[in-house]
């Protein structure tokens, strides 16, 4: 007798029992991978306090003097300068939620991982303090400033960043309160409290149902879900003892519930007081009253890279990356196929429109974006491995220097410096991520360093500027005979440009300025003297065609409403984003996966939306 193959509602259930069961299994792993501090006899409260080590700890906790002895012993012998210490009994929902962001096995070595915590104590090297400028000597934090601090204190200690469970420091407060105090904690440590709640009240509901109307799947899923703190943390074995296990577990759909609506609601509160600063709105103000012309130049009538006139419109947009006022063209030349924006923003338009982008109101999210990329950024590093062991490497246009911070895992002995026009070539310089920050045009500084560097890399840069075949100019000029000059670019020729037209996130109008295809930037480094030894399109390729465009219309259609250079937000206005995000997310989630099948077939063919070159500097 055969059985009737499952409908599509029972694979729902079968989806989320999958899903639960894989999820219960990683963070049983992680949770042994978690290390404990030995247990030290208490000691009195006179011992001195070990050199050189501060002890941060949230309101109303109190480590005794045993738990700081332990820990800093711990820290000194794991070669740690930041230690987030996890209490024994921390509450079962903490717990489970601090597992899904955090894998123990590979915290400390994720150069990139964002720091982590419970938001009770943490143990940090003076000399970490003092570079990431924090006041040890202030008022105690509550605990979502604690948590935002450990995250910062991760950037200055990047590879020596770990967490250890403290069995004397003692859990105090609720388990999981949900409202204002946990969508604190979770926009703390980069969360957005309004996505994650909706998706906590969603998934419930999802359950509820398959287990009204599927039967056994159904049941299951729904089961494993409510029994998942107890097979988590229930073993004998367990580093964490959670003091509200039996409740968690017993009371756990009614107790999400409770949490996610709470926070739900908290979190649209806070999205209603987040009206943008009033100086920022009125500078912002100041500038549009004059329009927007200004920021543009005249039109050329001539191609910049072979100033051919057989020019065409190959895209028209506005900002859709910020949604600041303004309508941008992108012309190609005939003749050499370069994409270059005309006519192109005057050093005004420069300043205005990358305002807030990259720090300020958008530094954050930003920095984020950044921090996801090192799979990109090992491969990056990892095409030099043929041809070069480096020195000294200068990366161009480094922002806050992540791509150097990446690279050391995989050159450890190369000393990286930077050089950008915005301020975070200094922190990263303070975050020890570059060893030299230098802060203004390459093109100026290339007198000063020439023939100092054996690599320099622009990633992601070129596009940017005002004139790249100066830069180009200025690479020869600062690398020493024999080095090497690393570019990566968005390929105008991809066919996705062709697809997605004005929804093509590479065009990322109006920052990119120029897009060169892969032959012109091979015959102009011919012509200043380089080789190109290798060349790269595939694994270059960013996995974001998709999902870039998703995020580009939702944006079109309805922009932030909290943005400072746009009017007032209404509750109109607001009503109206929420709507556009909440219909995109299933076409999010398609983008995703159409994403992951593109990304394969670039890997496969070796094509994709980016190139990649490395040109030796020839001798003489």
């Amino acid at each position: 007798m055969t059985h009737p193959p499952l409908s599509g509602v029972r694979w729902t259930s079968a989806v989320l029992l999958a899903a639960l069961g894989a999820g219960t299994v990683r963070a049983a792993l992680r949770l042994r991978d978690l290390p404990v501090l030995p247990v030290v006899p208490p000691t009195s409260a006179g011992v001195p306090r070990p050199a050189g080590w501060r002890l941060l700890t949230a309101r109303g906790v109190e480590p005794d003097p045993a738990t700081f002895l332990a820990a800093c012993a711990y820290a000194e012998g794991e070669g740690l300068r930041v230690l987030d210490l996890l209490p024994a009994d921390l509450a079962a929902e903490r717990a489970l939620g601090l597992l899904r962001l955090v894998d123990p096995a590979r915290y400390r070595w994720d150069r990139l991982g964002e720091g982590r915590g419970a938001g009770f104590a943490v143990l940090v090297t003076e000399e970490v303090l003092e570079r990431a400028a924090v006041d040890p000597g202030g008022p105690r934090p509550a605990p979502a400033e604690l948590l935002a601090l450990t995250r910062r204190l991760k950037e200055y200690a990047s590879d020596a960043t770990g967490l250890a469970v403290a069995p004397g420091l003692s859990c105090a407060g609720p388990g999981d309160p949900g409202g204002p105090a946990r969508a604190a904690e979770l926009r703390a440590q980069g969360l957005p409290p309004g996505a994650l709640a909706a998706a906590q009240l969603g998934g419930l509901a999802l359950l509820a149902g398959v287990a009204v109307r599927q039967g056994r799947w159904g049941a299951a899923a729904a089961g494993l879900y409510w029994l998942q703190p107890y097979l988590v943390l229930g073993g004998s074995g367990s580093p964490l003892r959670p003091a509200d296990l039996a409740r968690a577990t017993a009371a756990r759909p009614v107790r999400s519930l409770r949490a996610g609506l709470r926070t739900a609601g908290a979190a649209r509160a806070a999205g209603r007081d987040d009206a943008p600063d009033g100086a920022r709105a009125a500078a912002y103000r100041e500038d549009l009253a004059a329009g927007t012309d200004r920021f543009l130049e005249a039109r050329r009538p001539d191609c910049p890279w072979c100033g051919s006139v057989r020019l065409s419109v190959r895209v028209r947009v506005p900002d859709l990356l910020q949604g600041k006022p303004g309508r941008f063209t992108l012309e190609r030349c005939g003749d050499c196929g370069h994409v270059f924006q005309n006519p192109r923003l005057t050093t005004e338009g420069l300043e205005f429109y990358y305002r807030d982008f990259y720090d300020g109101r958008g530094g954050e999210g930003a920095g984020t974006v950044f921090g996801r990329l090192g799979a990109a950024y090992w491969g990056r590093a990892e095409m030099l491995l043929p041809h070069a062991d480096p020195v000294s490497w200068l990366d161009v246009g480094t922002g806050h220097g992540h791509f150097c911070n990446a690279a050391r895992a995989v050159w450890p002995r190369t000393r990286f410096d930077g050089l950008d026009m915005g301020d975070g070539v200094r922190e990263a310089e303070r975050r020890g991520w570059v060893e030299t920050g230098y802060q203004g045009q390459f093109p100026e500084f290339a007198p000063k360093l020439a023939g100092q560097y054996e690599v320099v890399s622009m990633y992601h840069y070129l596009e940017h500027t005002r004139d790249p075949l100066a830069e180009l100019d200025a690479a020869a000029v600062v690398l020493a005979p024999g080095g090497f000059l690393a570019i990566e670019l968005p390929d105008p020729e991809s066919r996705m440009a062709r697809l997605l037209g004005s929804a093509w996130l590479p065009w990322f109008q109006p920052q990119h300025q120029h897009l060169a295809p892969a032959a012109n930037l091979r015959e102009a480094l011919a012509d200043r003297g380089f080789t190109v030894v290798a060349e790269e399109h595939g694994p270059a390729h960013q996995g974001n065609d998709f999902f870039g465009a998703v995020a580009l219309t939702a944006a079109r259609l309805a922009p932030d409403p909290d943005r400072p250079w746009g009017p007032p937000a209404t509750r109109r206005s607001r009503a109206l984003a929420g709507a556009v995000r909440l219909a995109a997310l299933p076409c999010f989630a398609a983008a995703a996966a159409l994403d992951t099948l593109r990304t394969a077939a670039a890997r496969r063919t070796d094509g994709g939306n980016a190139y990649r070159l490395l040109a030796r500097k020839d001798a003489g």
